[in-house]
């Protein structure tokens, strides 16, 4: 199995791209959001760690962007409730699909917590950055402070783009990516089999 993830800029369009390689995808920000909305054993750790803030279930997105907003460092520690749930997730993804050649894993943190083996395929997904900040501005929750503290926790665009095999230039143009994407999916194939 090609464990292939996508790395970049927020905003630079990764689950878009993910999806485009019609391969089975692990969603890891669709998989947080499930645990919010129904998993009171997250809740109650984090409303332990965080009583000021965290007080309703299912959890609010307006209480965890004030508890990060309201000290940088408490990012990191909703990291450590959160990502053991998400990893079992993770695993049960991967092994429900271990027959499959190819998955699509679409994990914001995936390099900065060190969930990659030797083995993956890393793209990094180059954007403009008048794309990227048009596309963020028109987020329903946008918020330029939680965006500049989320995007200091990540390792810079310079560090990812040295640690991945491939760069893919995201245009936002449905057709045009959905060839590059064929494209580049094949070449990773014809790689992956003359090693």
């Amino acid at each position: 199995m090609i464990k292939i993830s996508l790395v970049g800029d927020i905003g630079s369009g990764k689950t878009f791209i993910s999806k485009l390689f019609r391969e089975p995808c692990f969603f890891a920000d669709v998989e947080v959001k499930k645990l919010y909305n129904s998993n009171r054993q997250c809740f109650i750790k984090l409303k332990k760690k965080f009583p000021q803030f965290i007080k309703t279930f299912p959890i609010k997105k307006i209480e965890l962007s004030n508890t990060i907003k309201s000290n940088f460092s408490n990012l990191k520690s909703i990291g450590f409730i959160v990502h053991p749930f998400i990893r079992k997730k993770l695993r049960t993804f991967l092994k429900k699909n271990k027959k499959r050649k190819i998955v699509v894993l679409d994990i914001p943190l995936y390099l900065e917590n060190k969930m990659y083996k030797k083995n993956d395929i890393i793209i990094f997904l180059k954007t403009k950055k008048k794309d990227v900040d048009l596309r963020l501005k028109k987020r329903k929750n946008f918020n330029q402070k939680l965006l500049k503290i989320l995007r200091k926790s990540q390792l810079t665009l310079k560090q990812k783009k040295n640690k991945s095999n491939y760069v893919l230039m995201n245009n936002y143009n449905s057709a045009i990516m959905k060839r590059k994407v064929k494209i580049l999916k094949a070449k990773i194939l014809n790689d992956r089999s003359s090693t």
